[in-house]
């Protein structure tokens, strides 16, 4: 039996803020306080997470965003706003775009009831392997998303799924 909630972290460490998702990931892996939550780190992304999408009811994603606001802004992009969120993006620097598995899932009819997008504003997408220090200082605000995220979804009923964005 899979966890109730997946966190896909996604993006490519070798291009350092892109790979904020990534370093979300790592942080929350070494909490002790998170349950029936799996962690996976997407790197840049490919048709092999489309299962572990599928079988999971609540879905967070955490990834570099372009949101137009200064660098380290964090916003949570929930059901409905997520889905515009990406796909008014543009293109991707992964080989799969989370929109591609986001289809996927809609076409399957596997597409996570609850799903959330954490998007933070990158600073800087160049050669390099550590975050800049306006995103580096978003990772807690990212923690924090999550864990309301979390603890607001395990309180509401499915019926009453936000569709809104936050920021």
């Amino acid at each position: 039996m899979s966890a109730t909630t997946l966190i896909l972290g996604i993006g490519n460490t070798l291009f350092r803020d892109e790979g904020v998702g990534v370093e979300v990931i790592r942080r929350l892996a070494l909490s002790d306080d998170l349950e029936d939550v799996e962690l996976i780190d997407g790197g840049t992304l490919s048709f092999t997470l489309a299962p572990a999408i599928a079988d999971s009811p609540r879905l967070i994603v955490v990834d570099a965003a372009i949101l137009g606001t200064p660098p380290g802004s964090v916003r949570v992009f929930e059901g409905d706003a997520m889905d515009r969120q990406l796909s008014g993006k543009g293109k991707s620097v992964h080989e799969v775009s989370l929109m591609d598995l986001m289809d996927m899932a809609r076409l399957s009819e596997t597409l996570p009831h609850r799903r959330a997008l954490i998007g933070i504003e990158p600073g800087e997408v160049a050669w390099g392997d550590t975050l800049t220090p306006a995103v580096e200082a978003a990772v807690p605000l990212a923690l924090t998303e999550i864990r309301r995220l979390l603890a607001r979804w395990d309180e509401e009923p499915d019926a009453q799924l936000g569709t809104s964005a936050q920021g």
